[in-house]
């Protein structure tokens, strides 16, 4: 008769651990009763639909940009003295330090263009109406920060195209009227540069990320866990999709790895923001050549499109041409946020929806989100061309100044200005022909469908 042999001690440890987990388990539950609650949860059923994962998009780059930030927040030194040359030891010296400062600026850009594309998806299929108005208000909310957020990183570097940037913010705030003077001083602490630099550090290190650790969570996780989600092709009364473990657990994790490997092979193979070519800034010195992000561009382009105009008070100089493209950016986020309220009270729909609009079947909406879209290229267009500087001349006797750089596509001042008034014509008609075309569009196939 054979004798038992002794298991081995590879497995009598495998046996072990697994027994210490499933009564580590069994104590944690029987004091929290976690099975009760995750249970259910990870039953809950998610859409199978490619477009529902633009908002995990967004978070897995939010995710990479917090890892790459807190990288580059121990080596770099927000003392407007050593801030350019922190951010050139940061690129050149520390090692992987140019790779972490491109993963962040690469992060952050496919961080705004999820939440575009995920605004969108959300605002044409009308997912956006009852009980889902809060969500879409965090959403929009997170999308202002964002924005905030980035024009703060694109400062910190301290170099010639930075500081230019921040110079003209200044001079925006000090055109506000009567308390545009207390703005700057808050800001800058003085003259210019003053100690913005260390305040724009704070606020983009703590201040903006802690809101954004904040409202992400509750916009993504904790309001759309507890609503039912939204559909595609089904009725109001019934869910379908799969359920969240395994399936959209699997889809999520592909989603992240293909999120940071496209965003890890942007940062390895395209350069970005050579701070050490645009050098350290100087009063009066050229700004570097760079075209602004495009979502900087609407900004810019529409002060380049507004007229120069100058109005006299008491002795004192008015500039409302400073005022109209943030007042612009500001009343379309007041729309935006409170967006579902005026449709529901335009349309007098108070109903939940849990199914989705195809665009055509909404053509008033559709055609106005064609409409904005149409009205910001405009804007954005402003920046595509800019007039050739002209030539700088010396004193007798001393050296001539360098040459200004070029802009990608400079046009002498008669063409210039050509190209400003055809804009400033199409900001209003291009965005009014849009809207008619899109509405005909729509009802046209809406139409289709009903034969």
């Amino acid at each position: 008769m054979a004798t038992p042999t002794k298991p081995k001690r590879r497995a009598r440890i495998v046996a072990g651990s697994a027994k210490t987990a499933v009564d580590s388990a069994i104590y944690l539950d029987d004091r929290l009763p976690f099975a009760r609650w995750l249970r259910p949860q990870l039953r809950k059923l998610f859409p199978s639909h490619w477009s529902f994962l633009l908002g995990e998009l967004a978070l897995y780059s939010f995710a990479l940009l917090v890892l790459t930030g807190t990288f580059l927040t121990l080596f770099y030194k927000p003392n407007p003295d050593v801030a350019f040359a922190s951010a050139a030891e940061i690129s050149l010296n520390v090692r992987g330090g140019l790779l972490m400062r491109q993963l962040h600026h690469w992060s952050a850009t496919v961080f705004v263009l999820a939440i575009v594309a995920h605004l969108c998806r959300v605002f044409f299929t009308g997912a956006f109406r009852r009980p889902r108005e809060l969500t879409w208000m965090l959403g929009v909310v997170l999308f202002g920060l964002v924005l905030f957020e980035s024009f703060l990183g694109v400062s910190l570097p301290g170099d010639q195209l930075a500081m230019t940037g921040l110079r003209q913010a200044q001079g925006l705030l000090l055109s506000i009227p009567v308390v545009g003077t207390y703005l700057s001083a808050f800001a800058f602490d003085g003259e210019f540069p003053g100690q913005v630099l260390p305040r724009i550090f704070v606020t983009h290190v703590l201040l903006v990320p802690g809101i954004l650790m904040a409202v992400v969570p509750l916009h993504a996780l904790i309001l759309t866990w507890r609503q039912k989600h939204t559909e595609r092709k089904a009725s109001e009364s019934r869910v379908s999709g799969g359920p969240f473990f395994p399936y959209f657990a699997v889809k999520n994790g592909a989603t992240a790895l293909f999120t940071m490997g496209a965003i890890a092979a942007l940062a390895t193979f395209v350069r970005v923001n050579p701070v050490w070519e645009h050098g350290a800034y100087s009063a009066g010195g050229h700004v570097p050549s760079a075209q602004p992000f495009w979502y900087f561009g609407v900004l810019d382009g529409a002060q380049r499109l507004v007229p120069p105009w100058e109005l006299t008070i008491g002795g004192y100089v008015l500039q409302p041409g400073l005022w109209i493209p943030p007042l612009i950016l500001t009343v379309f986020f007041g729309i935006l946020l409170l967006y579902p309220l005026l449709e529901r009270r335009f349309t007098g729909d108070g109903d939940h929806h849990h199914v989705l609009d195809r665009p055509s079947q909404a053509p008033v909406r559709t055609a106005l989100g064609i409409a904005v879209i149409a009205f910001f290229t405009v804007l954005w267009a402003g920046t595509w061309v800019s007039e050739a500087a002209p030539p700088m001349h010396s004193a007798p006797g001393f050296p001539q100044p360098p040459p200004a750089p070029h802009a990608l596509l400079t046009v002498p001042h008669d063409t210039y200005a050509t190209i400003v008034l055809g804009l400033r014509v199409a900001v209003f008609v291009v965005p009014v022909v849009a809207f008619l075309v899109a509405r005909a569009v729509c009802r046209g196939r809406a139409g289709q469908r009903g034969l």
